[in-house]
């Protein structure tokens, strides 16, 4: 779930998220939201209070854009965060662009060192998807695998659920 600036400096953010799950029977670890690292500028200690009190209820934040913003590593390192995203700016030119190769390599190797997870944007070749999976980028997104669908075309390719029949009752 995206985040807008608005929302996410929204004093009731924590509680409202707090009682949507509980209401629509959510776990908390199934949630990832995702903010800009512009976002976070504006007031780096309030960003910061506000990460943590989404991880403390058991849900994942992610760094969208990266590379593209006001990229700092001293707040990389210092921000509650679990997945760092990397820009489709950096994919697209994959593998005319030995820079953008390589500047995607490093952001890859520096989360993984910082204990992040990494999405790559923007993949749309399969030489990408390889280019990213040999640089052990652990989930990716773009039109090499779909199109933004509408939510019931999207629902159709989903396994359908497997049902428990048993011949016993314990």
């Amino acid at each position: 779930v995206n985040l807008s600036a608005r929302q996410f400096r929204d004093p009731e953010l924590i509680s409202m998220i707090s009682q949507i799950l509980a209401d629509e029977g959510i776990s908390p670890d199934l949630l990832e939201i995702e903010i800009t690292e512009t976002l976070l500028m504006h007031d780096v200690k309030q960003a910061i209070a506000t990460l943590e009190q989404l991880q403390a209820l058991g849900i994942t934040v992610a760094i969208d854009d990266f590379g593209i913003g006001y990229s700092s590593f001293n707040y990389l390192k210092t921000l509650p965060i679990n997945v760092l995203k990397v820009d489709r700016e950096f994919i697209k030119d994959i593998p005319d662009h030995l820079d953008d190769m390589e500047i995607t390599a490093a952001i890859i190797s520096m989360a993984h060192r910082l204990n992040l997870s990494v999405v790559a944007e923007g993949i749309e070749t399969e030489v990408q998807r390889v280019f990213l999976e040999e640089h052990q980028c652990e989930y990716g997104q773009g039109y090499l695998f779909s199109r933004p669908l509408p939510l019931e075309q999207f629902k159709a390719l989903l396994p359908a659920p497997v049902e428990c029949v048993s011949d016993t009752v314990e």
